[in-house]
């Protein structure tokens, strides 16, 4: 069986997210968003995958923590 990764630029994970990219950089910056991916000194990108699961934590915050 082929598994395929989709590869995501920044304009992708905004649109994904609905996060402004500056919002996205400085999520990142503080560790609530995962790191891109450097594929030349000009372009980062995220793996699909990864923005998916993010998105799944943010909505579903409760289905990964324990209960306090």
């Amino acid at each position: 069986m082929e598994s395929s990764i989709k590869l995501l630029r920044i304009s992708d994970v905004a649109n994904k997210t609905t996060l402004a990219k500056s919002t996205l950089w400085l999520k990142i910056a503080k560790g609530e968003f995962p790191k891109p991916i450097k594929i030349s000194p000009a372009i980062s990108v995220w793996k699909e995958a990864d923005v998916d699961s993010w998105i799944e934590n943010f909505c579903n915050p409760n289905s990964h923590r324990e209960a306090a």
